[in-house]
């Protein structure tokens, strides 16, 4: 029986020398990418049925990359590996397409039960978070919850606010984007509508706050 394919996503090279050692034995590993964007291009490429991707990844967060994964390549799934035990991030990621979401401090075996079951098509869930996840997802459905200017940004949107939070030039969101500097600047003053802010360095806050980048490179 062939082995699963599988492809790695996160940008720390000494983790990810590690989990090639704790997969290479029962996965077929077809690559390993470091940044989100570098990410759907392999998965285009490479054709995996599993990608391990991390949530906080320079250019492309995981999950904005996990998004576009399902809507071109719904076969290809997602399995989420990262430090951040937030039951409200694993439900976005979730909703955006994960079928799986696992710790880095979880023990090496929960990630390969979580990749053997998304090559199942089924869901994965650390047991670390999953009590926490119900609560969020009671509350979440609550009718007095209220819409937040930060879940009202479109996914470009996202898309501009993290490369604007890394501290690239609106020239070069354009350019990474493959869209007009002037387009670039629509989104950007949008946003800043959207959030009722005035500054990039309020922008910069929501980012992190959205965990579109991250503080300390976890």
């Amino acid at each position: 029986m062939p082995l699963i394919r599988v492809l790695l996503a996160d940008d720390h090279s000494m983790f990810v020398e590690g989990l090639q050692a704790l997969l290479k034995d029962s996965f077929d590993l077809v690559g390993v990418v470091y940044d989100g964007r570098a990410l759907l291009q392999a998965v285009e490429d490479l054709r995996p049925e599993v990608v391990v991707a991390d949530v906080s990844m320079p250019m492309l967060n995981g999950v904005d990359a996990v998004r576009q994964i399902r809507n071109s390549r719904p076969e290809t799934k997602v399995v989420m590996l990262t430090m951040h035990a937030e039951p409200q991030l694993a439900v976005e990621a979730f909703r955006a397409g994960a079928v799986g979401y696992v710790l880095k401090t979880s023990p090496g075996e929960e990630l390969i039960t979580a990749i053997e079951e998304a090559s199942k098509g089924r869901a994965y869930l650390t047991p670390l978070i999953a009590k926490d996840l119900i609560s969020t997802l009671i509350e979440a459905r609550l009718p007095e919850r209220a819409e937040t200017g930060e879940t009202r940004l479109t996914p470009r949107q996202r898309e501009v606010l993290q490369l604007i939070a890394e501290g690239r030039t609106m020239k070069e969101v354009a350019s990474i984007l493959h869209i007009s500097p002037r387009t670039a600047e629509s989104h950007k003053y949008e946003m800043m509508n959207v959030l009722g802010v005035a500054t990039t360095a309020e922008l910069i806050q929501h980012a992190i706050r959205l965990r579109l980048v991250s503080i300390g490179g976890v």
